[in-house]
């Protein structure tokens, strides 16, 4: 999979999954145009990989729209931002509630459009990941807001690859289990906690970041141009269990 001549925006681009996007796309030849909010991780983005490079609070919809468009037209877009606020059921709060969907969700509907509208405005044609989570097939504890989130952008992803289909423009979802980014390696480290969800992968593992990343790719190449409207679980099988 050559991304040669291609260019490719990726949200929440400064760590974890969208960082392993944007080294395995910039390693395939691609122009990385990279979002975060963290000044740090861009920097370091833009000296390891030549990337482009755009700060934005994406819980802001007016400066999602303005970094979408500073971008100008790229050939794909991977939406990696997310967030998580672990409360329960009984304890959500409004502020968790608008943090987490907005992001999750709001933020990535506004750059979806963005990114359509500027394909369109250009002949159509190209490509959108939406990255959502196992969590949204499963009822994880604590996980309200963040569940809500995932299986909202798994719904929408439908939608727009209905709309945008006839402008040949292709959208997905990759759906990962836990993927062993630094924070998660953290939070996952206690056997206590980790063992119940281990023992339901088959692979009795977890995912890497760049073997999320390598679905991502495939899914936005032409050896996947007839797929639209999908959701790969990238989970080692956890899901079938």
């Amino acid at each position: 999979m050559d991304f040669a001549g291609k260019s490719v925006l990726i949200t929440g681009a400064g760590k974890g999954i969208g960082r392993a996007c944007a080294r395995l796309m910039a390693a395939r030849g691609a122009e990385v145009i990279a979002l975060s909010r963290t000044q740090a991780d861009l920097d370091g983005l833009r000296e390891e990989l030549g990337a482009r490079t755009i700060r934005v609070d994406l819980q802001d919809p007016v400066a999602t729209r303005a970094a979408v468009a500073e971008a100008g037209t790229c050939d794909f877009l991977i939406n990696s931002a997310g967030i998580n606020v672990l409360e329960s059921v009984l304890d959500m709060t409004d502020e968790g509630y608008e943090a987490v969907l907005g992001i999750n969700l709001r933020a990535a509907l506004i750059t979806c459009q963005e990114f359509a509208k500027s394909r369109i405005a250009a002949g159509g044609g190209g490509a959108i990941v939406n990255i959502t989570s196992i969590a949204g097939h499963r009822g994880f504890q604590n996980h309200l807001c963040y569940a809500a989130s995932k299986a909202g952008l798994e719904g929408a992803s439908r939608v727009l690859a209905k709309e945008l289909g006839p402008h040949n423009i292709r959208v997905n979802c990759v759906a990962p289990t836990i993927t062993l980014t630094e924070l998660a390696v953290e939070a996952w480290s206690d056997p206590v906690k980790s063992e119940p969800m281990m023992v339901r992968h088959p692979f009795n593992r977890f995912a890497e970041a760049d073997e999320v990343a390598r679905s991502i790719a495939m899914l936005l190449s032409d050896d996947a141009g007839m797929v639209s409207g999908a959701v790969l679980s990238v989970d080692g099988g956890f899901l079938a269990v």
